[in-house]
């Protein structure tokens, strides 16, 4: 049974703020689709102060915003992308097209289809997420997407140039400077200046979420995401230090994000409340972090590595991180995560940033049902059949009308008797011969 030292604020407070994102970005959406490039420009100026000739930018506009980049932060870019490279490739190379004969003269296959054009929305509203460049357009890029529309906000009225320059080297085939609802919305349904988009990918605050929900079936989507989550699980080695900053590591994405500690130690749980306060009141982000780790973060004390392990697969959290003597051993124990980060040595900020691995992962429990985003979700998986033998068509002709029969699908069922009689001479009664 767990002990809890830290609560986090009832869900029923949270769930009643997320009523009034719900209309604003229907009436917003609503707005474009009648509107288009005037309401686009008219939510831009609201929200952004941003209201250009053009939101796309031009080839030149391209050149000189990364020309104005750092050359290391270049380097740094173009690092990080190799590795979110390498990695999708390993996971494209996993992937395997077949075609097998499973009867004389039947052929069954699959195939990879990518989808022809995808959205890619870099937040930067509160931080320029340029990692998410990396996430989202390299990796469609990997999966063969043929046109990748990347989306950033101005920040402050300003081009954050290190975005512009991370969506470019990603391989984005447009970048516009729009940010939000109005541009989740641009994409999803196209203006006279945009083309529409097949999925949206990348994450954003709680009104480009909302949007992305209402908008899917217009378009694909990664998944539903929410607030950015870390759950760290603890033992009783385990360092409070560490594990205090990597909680509030992941606290300062916004005043929503849950941070949670579970661990067999009451000692590392104290003294990680502890350091929590000790470090919070001089982080530069703590107008963030600190509501929170005041309303959402929570510290569950329990008896065993299995009951810790038990009580994570409960919370279904995006990020995991395995602070115990055997870490790999949450590999075998846990089912229900979006990322695990395996001992001391691997934190999350790594799986965020540099390591190469996709940081878009699943939230508010969605970890139950999917993945996070990875090549295959710019993938379609598609089928094809082809029956060249006759005995076979004969086969599964007869077999097609029996079937058919008795779901009382005429239709089919005469489909099937019309192989059978073309292969082997089988009679047609209700076609009157």
């Amino acid at each position: 049974m767990a002990t809890i030292l830290k609560h986090a604020v009832p869900k029923a407070e949270v769930t009643a703020s997320l009523d009034q994102v719900r209309e604003t970005v229907a009436g917003v959406i609503a707005d474009i689709r009648e509107r288009g490039d005037d309401a686009v420009r008219a939510y831009s100026e609201k929200f952004d102060k941003w209201s250009p000739d053009s939101f796309r930018l031009s080839d030149e506009d391209i050149e000189k915003i990364v020309a104005s980049v750092p050359q290391q932060v270049i380097d740094d870019i173009r690092f990080v992308q190799d590795q979110v490279r390498s990695f999708a490739r390993h996971q494209f190379a996993s992937m395997g097209e077949f075609e097998v004969e499973t009867l004389p003269g039947v052929r069954l296959g699959q195939k990879h289809i990518p989808v022809q054009a995808a959205g890619a929305y870099i937040p930067g509203g509160r931080y320029p997420l340029t990692a998410s460049a990396h996430m989202t357009i390299v990796t469609a890029k990997v999966a063969g997407v043929p046109r990748v529309v990347a989306c950033t906000p101005p920040i402050h009225g300003e081009i954050p140039a290190a975005t512009v320059a991370a969506a470019h080297l990603a391989g984005a085939d447009e970048i516009w400077l729009l940010g939000g609802v109005q541009a989740v919305a641009a994409m999803a349904v196209g203006t006279d200046t945009m083309e529409p988009v097949n999925l949206i990918a990348g994450p954003g605050n709680a009104y480009v979420a909302e949007a992305k929900r209402q908008l899917f079936g217009t378009i694909g989507i990664d998944l539903f995401a929410g607030p950015t989550e870390i759950l760290v699980l603890a033992d009783d080695d385990a360092d409070p230090f560490v594990c205090a900053v990597d909680l509030l590591s992941q606290a300062e994405h916004g005043p929503d994000s849950p941070a949670v500690l579970i661990t067999t130690s009451r000692e590392v749980a104290e003294k990680t409340i502890a350091e929590v306060e000790r470090i919070l009141p001089g982080m530069p982000t703590r107008d963030f972090a600190g509501p929170a780790w005041r309303d959402h973060g929570q510290v569950h004390v329990v008896d065993s590595l299995d009951e810790m392990y038990a009580l994570a697969d409960e919370f279904a959290f995006e990020h995991v991180e395995v602070l115990t003597a055997e870490p790999r051993l949450a590999l075998e124990k846990m089912t229900q995560y979006g990322a695990l980060f395996l001992g001391e040595g691997t934190c999350v900020s790594f799986g965020d940033k540099v390591i190469g691995t996709n940081h878009v992962l699943p939230t508010r429990g969605a970890a139950r049902y999917t993945g996070g985003l990875w090549v295959g979700k710019y993938l379609k998986t598609v089928t094809y059949q082809e029956v060249t033998d006759t005995g076979s068509q004969a086969l599964l002709g007869r077999l097609c009308g029996r079937a058919s029969r008795v779901e009382l699908f005429e239709g089919h069922a005469r489909s099937g008797d019309v192989r059978a009689a073309k292969a082997a001479g089988d009679e047609l009664p209700w076609n009157g011969a």
